[in-house]
C-alpha cells in the first residue's frame, strides 16, 4: 500500500508499507515551508483525504527542509496582498490548521530547525511534537503586528497554561529545543536529525492498538478537556459506549484470552 499522493506542489502525502501509518508531507524546502495560500489549500485537501481514510491509523507531519519544519505564514506573499485580499484568503489559510487539528486518528509532529507562528501553530495541532535539538519555536506574530491565527492563543495553554503562554505570545520569543522540553513546548526531545525516525516509530507503537478505540481515546481527550469534571466523565462514557459493542473491542478480549496478537477489524 506504499506509495505518494501529491497535493498541489508543495504536500504530500505517503504510505509507506502497509499504509497504516501515513506521513503528511510539507515539501517547500526552499521557502522552509512558508505557509503561502496554495500551501495552505493543498495541506488542508490532504487533510480531508486523509480523514475520510479509515486505512489509517496515525498521521505523522513532517517537513522536506533541512532547515525548518516550517516558518510560518509566507510574509512575503502577504505583504503583496490588500486588506481586502488578506481577509478573503483567510478561509484558505485557517482551513490549513482545523485540517491538521480536526483529523480523527492521533498525529504527530517531527520538529526540527524553526518551528515558528503558523508551522508551531501546526504542531500544536498535533496530538504528540516529537522535537530534535535543532528545534527553535514560538509563535512572533505580535512582532509583526498580528495574532497567532492558526489556533494558537487557544492551544498553547492548554499545553502550558494561561500565564505561560501570555508571556510567550506578547513577547514572541523564540525557544529553543531544551528550553521547549522544559516547557512543555514539545513532548519528546529526540538527538539531532532523528525526529522523523521517531516519530514515524511513535506512530507505529500507536498503529498497533485498536484503531477505534484510539480514535474514541483521541475524542475523548479533545471534547473533554476543559469541562468540569462530571461533564467530561459524561464524555469518555459516550466514548466508551462507541466502543464497547464493537469488532475491535470483541478482537481485543478474545485475542487476550487466546494469548495472541490481536487482528483488528477496525470497526
Amino acid at each position: 500500500m506504499g506509495g505518494e499522493e501529491r497535493f498541489g506542489e508543495h504536500v504530500a502525502v505517503r504510505r509507506p508499507g502497509d499504509g497504516q501509518v501515513a506521513e503528511l508531507v510539507l515539501d517547500r524546502p526552499r521557502a522552509m515551508n512558508a505557509v503561502s495560500t496554495e500551501l495552505g489549500g493543498s495541506l488542508a485537501r490532504a487533510c480531508a483525504a486523509l480523514g475520510a481514510d479509515r486505512d489509517v491509523r496515525v498521521v505523522v507531519l513532517t517537513s522536506t527542509s533541512e532547515r525548518a519544519f516550517c516558518v510560518g505564514a509566507d510574509l512575503k506573499e502577504r505583504n503583496g496582498l490588500s486588506d481586502a485580499e488578506l481577509v478573503r484568503r483567510r478561509p484558505v489559510s485557517r482551513s490549513a490548521y482545523t485540517g491538521v487539528l480536526e483529523l480523527p486518528m492521533p498525529t504527530v509532529a517531527a520538529v526540527h530547525g524553526f518551528a515558528l507562528g503558523g508551522g508551531f501553530e501546526l504542531a500544536l495541532s498535533c496530538d504528540v511534537i516529537v522535537a530534535d535539538g535543532t528545534a527553535v519555536v514560538g509563535l512572533p506574530e505580535v512582532t509583526v503586528g498580528v495574532i497567532p491565527g492558526g489556533g494558537g492563543t487557544q492551544l498553547l495553554p492548554r499545553r502550558v497554561g494561561a500565564a505561560r503562554a501570555a508571556e510567550l505570545i506578547f513577547t514572541g520569543r523564540r525557544v529553543e529545543a531544551a528550553e521547549a522540553r522544559e516547557l512543555g513546548l514539545v513532548d519528546v526531545l529526540v538527538e539531532n536529525g532523528r525526529d522523523r525516525e521517531e516519530a514515524m516509530g511513535l506512530a507505529a507503537r500507536i498503529a498497533a492498538n485498536s484503531p477505534v478505540g484510539v480514535r474514541a481515546a483521541k475524542r475523548a481527550l479533545r471534547v473533554g478537556y476543559g469541562l468540569d469534571l462530571r461533564s467530561g466523565l459524561e464524555v469518555e462514557d459516550a466514548a466508551w459506549r462507541t466502543v464497547a459493542v464493537s469488532g475491535d473491542r470483541a478482537e481485543g478480549v478474545a485475542a487476550f484470552v487466546e494469548k495472541r496478537r490481536a487482528v483488528w477489524p477496525g470497526e
